[in-house]
């Protein structure tokens, strides 16, 4: 796995090979789809002294509606600009519209990050 970072050649086209490997801590990790389901969270080691809890699946959304915040369930995942695959999966991103019992709705958090999924409701045309 190659991190990003300066170029492989120089200037003249010559070689530049790197002076170390890389760290654990240069190193990401996969993405988490968060699915459709069973709410199931996993909690991760974060740098520093701090924890992230991720969300494997997960079917409740907050919802904001006109300055009120309720708890709906979701249904599936309408669409998704990440990837239009994620729709077909049914995997939750940021940005994704989700069918909810209050509506459509577009997820604002980061499920895979936050471990929760809040949700703006969007005004029908």
């Amino acid at each position: 796995m190659k991190d990003q970072g300066r170029s492989t050649r120089r200037r003249t086209g010559g070689r530049r090979r790197p002076k170390r490997d890389r760290r654990k801590h240069e190193l990401g990790s996969e993405p988490t789809e968060t699915q459709v389901g069973e709410p199931k969270l996993k909690t991760v080691d974060a740098r520093g002294n701090a924890e992230k809890v991720r969300a494997i699946t997960t079917n409740i959304a907050s919802v904001a509606t006109d300055g009120s915040v309720a708890p709906a369930e979701i249904t599936n995942v309408v669409e998704n600009p990440a990837d239009p695959n994620y729709a077909r999966r049914n995997i939750i991103t940021r940005g994704a519209l989700i069918e909810t019992t209050e509506g459509t709705a577009r997820v604002t958090s980061r499920p895979g990050q936050d471990g929760q999924v809040n949700a703006v409701l969007l005004e029908d045309e």
